[in-house]
């Protein structure tokens, strides 16, 4: 089961107030449902591939309306194969969208008025049934976070981004195809999104993945910078190395200043220490405190007088 089916499976599941009712049935029947003309009048079809979208329309048909639908199952040919479920609503089509502010007196509405979700709780339910319509995230197990929810106008996409808006989710829109994309990619206002629209496990759910995925990609942060450091030095002590190889090839390691002598005796016994390391070899064999800094100058001299040789 995708990540996005589990959120719609919990959302599905809140109960509702009869004023959230309305506000969910409203973004559910606008995003995902066609008007269709027989002899027998005026009908509102509903069309889902999920299967927790359609029980939830249906249920709440039921309830605000006590209209009894039609229910199908039709088996998709191409792709995935997927169930389609259609929910046909024959008796009181047009006093249904009249109450969800889909038609009024001017015709058909391209989104509910602003007063539909005026209060907190109804926006909330409207966002989460914008996406049991057309909704859908990312796994938090992914690299990426994305969510998103479709929208077939421009001006219904830019009603969904300002209820997310009201909650501080700064959703963006973008054009894809045919269809208006209301997108976040923010891990936090994903999670957010989540907690917005009643899917509190889920919430739960994102946040312990993302925590991990952060926690794993830190590591593997550090783990790159020790390798790059630990490389860094094994260089640096190759070429440390070659310097001296060049003044015992070309004179003696005895003609050096006695502190800078005990410093390439160390270095060619210990090729693989670091810094540190010869530092403190450095301080057991002379009694003597060096710096770190104190140290690359000392094998900065050995350079110098290497390259004295070199030319």
């Amino acid at each position: 089961m995708s990540f996005t089916t589990e959120v719609k499976a919990e959302i599905a599941q809140n109960e509702l107030t009869d004023s959230q009712m309305r506000a969910q049935l409203s973004a559910m029947i606008q995003m995902c449902s066609t008007l269709s003309f027989t002899n027998r009048g005026m009908h509102i079809v509903v069309k889902s591939e999920n299967a927790n979208t359609a029980k939830r329309v249906w249920r709440l048909l039921k309830e605000r309306y006590q209209v009894d639908s039609e229910l199908s199952v039709i088996k998709k040919m191409k792709l995935k194969k997927n169930n389609v479920y259609v929910i046909r609503i024959v008796n009181q089509a047009a006093d249904i969208l009249k109450d969800l502010e889909i038609f009024t007196d001017a015709g058909l509405q391209s989104h509910p008025s602003s007063q539909l979700t005026a209060k907190e709780a109804d926006a909330k339910a409207y966002l989460a049934g914008a996406f049991l319509a057309s909704g859908s995230i990312n796994s938090p197990q992914t690299a990426n976070y994305h969510m998103e929810i479709t929208a077939n106008t421009e001006a219904l996409a830019k009603y969904i981004q300002r209820q997310m808006k009201k909650f501080d989710l700064p959703a963006k829109l973008i054009k894809r195809r045919a269809q208006h994309v209301v997108y976040v990619k923010a891990s936090d206002k994903i999670s957010d999104f989540l907690r917005c629209i009643g899917a509190s496990d889920a919430v739960f759910t994102f946040e312990d993945s993302r925590i991990q995925r952060d926690f794993m990609n830190a590591l593997t942060r550090l783990d790159n910078c020790e390798v790059a450091n630990e490389m860094k030095s094994l260089k640096a002590a190759s070429q440390q190395l070659e310097d001296i190889d060049w003044i015992e090839n070309y004179s003696s390691l005895e003609v050096l200043p006695p502190k800078i002598k005990v410093v390439a005796q160390l270095r060619k016994a210990y090729p693989d220490s670091s810094l540190n390391e010869l530092c403190d070899l450095y301080q057991e064999k002379t009694r003597e405190t060096i710096s770190k800094s104190g140290m690359k100058h000392r094998l900065g001299k050995l350079r110098e007088i290497a390259n004295q040789y070199r030319e």
